[in-house]
């Protein structure tokens, strides 16, 4: 079974550097443009199903993908949505780093729960779904979040840096998840 999970497209708020955590921000013309060029990535593969956070920036990045595809139906799932920044969400690097000079973010969602939350959420998907190829939008720290459990720490949060409309392709056979590759946009990949 394979797995593309996939970073929803920009935002205005992505595009000048404010934290965006469960704000729903919805995807600006540069976003729903890159939503239609990951959606013509995966045009010819085997895509069973469209998973998507519920924040409007992800579920408009699946529309594009589902009906590019074909996917009649849309799966929506709380557990696929962006960190909480608590007190940090809105703000921009420079305002970050004078409000919270200790890089501790007042009401953050600590790493452990957010891991456990995503991390189930990818695996109920995979068992519900399984074999069949699925595709998951979702949002950078969610995605870092599994990137980070599935590679014991070699990648993901604190690591890698996940581009808008990125695409990360996972293989899950006999219960366990395997990294074919992350961070590809469209025109890094193979058309599927």
């Amino acid at each position: 079974m394979k797995i593309c999970i996939v970073r929803h497209g920009e935002t205005d708020w992505n595009a000048i550097g404010k934290l965006q955590g469960r704000e729903d921000i919805p995807l600006n013309e540069k976003g729903r443009e890159q939503a239609k060029s990951c959606a013509t990535a995966l045009q010819n593969g085997n895509w069973q199903a469209v998973v998507t956070s519920t924040l409007s920036r992800a579920k408009q990045t699946a529309e594009v993908i589902a009906n590019t595809l074909n996917i009649a139906e849309i799966h929506e799932d709380f557990n696929l949505i962006e960190r909480d920044y608590g007190k940090a969400s809105g703000l921009t690097p420079e305002e970050r780093n004078k409000r919270f000079p200790d890089g501790k973010y007042e009401g953050y969602e600590q790493c452990e729960p957010l891991r456990d939350r995503v991390c189930g959420s990818l695996k109920k998907w995979a068992e519900e779904f399984y074999p069949n190829d699925i595709i998951i939008v979702s949002h950078g720290a969610a995605i870092n979040a599994i990137l980070a459990e599935i590679s014991d720490g070699s990648l993901g949060t604190g690591k890698t840096v996940l581009r808008n409309a990125c695409m990360c392709l996972f293989t899950y056979e006999n219960g366990k998840f395997a990294i074919d590759y992350y961070d590809k946009t469209h025109d890094e990949v193979e058309v599927f």
